[in-house]
């Protein structure tokens, strides 16, 4: 039985991969802020595997070192861990300031979630990944390449993972790494970067997931992948 750890899994993207995984009989390790949401769920995942014995939900942030220890004490329990999945992220401030007007400690808030968490996740979880061989996805943005008016903040902190994560790939030549792109989607966050605006016309999380699915069998280098390179 292979184990995962998704971060960020009570709604949206995060979710979706879960449920996936769930279905392809994974053993999970769930995580999200909100304990209702999570709650949620963890029994929709349970309820896919047949019993509540292959998921692991623990309702914490990301950014708390003790709760990182948790989720990788917890995938310890189930016996090893295959893929580790850095999905949480936040947004900040919305609408999106620019960069002369951004709050700095709104800013370190962002990039403790988005960039520093990932890290402190990796550290706790490597030893395993090593053992098995594994897989980390660090999921990331089009804003951390490109130059959009507003999004400093947020793009800069998916920038500073991609580099994390070039990095690591260097490093550590026995467990894959992967930048993934999922693209726009439906997602809550999504509509909170577009305050009032329409965002229907942007796919499901579901949609990409079997993107990430064919990267993860297809085990191909360590690198950046865009959904759309990877669609079957």
């Amino acid at each position: 039985m292979k184990v995962a750890i998704i971060t960020g899994a009570s709604r949206g993207f995060g979710r979706e991969v879960a449920k996936a995984l769930v279905s392809a009989e994974w053993a999970v390790v769930v995580d999200g802020r909100d304990e209702i949401a999570l709650s949620g769920a963890a029994s929709e995942f349970a309820e896919l595997a047949g019993s509540a014995e292959r998921v692991r939900a623990i309702a914490g942030d990301v950014a708390d070192p003790e709760h990182r220890h948790r989720l990788a004490s917890a995938a310890a329990e189930l016996g090893r861990l295959d893929l580790l999945v850095n999905n949480a992220s936040v947004l900040g401030p919305s609408p999106q300031p620019k960069l002369a007007d951004y709050p700095l400690e709104v800013l370190a808030d962002v990039y403790r979630v988005n960039t520093i968490a990932p890290v402190g996740l990796i550290q706790e979880t490597l030893e395993a990944l090593r053992t098995s061989k594994g897989v980390i996805v660090n999921v990331t943005s089009d804003a951390g390449v490109e130059r959009y008016e507003g999004w400093g903040g947020y793009g800069s902190s998916k920038a500073a993972l991609e580099q994390v994560s070039n990095v690591l790939a260097a490093e550590e030549r026995e467990v894959a790494v992967y930048w993934f792109d999922p693209g726009d989607m439906r997602t809550q966050m999504h509509q909170e970067a577009f305050p009032g605006e329409d965002i229907s016309d942007r796919p499901e999380p579901a949609t990409i997931v079997p993107a990430l699915l064919r990267l993860l069998e297809r085990r191909p280098a360590s690198g950046r992948y865009r959904a759309s390179d990877v669609t079957p």
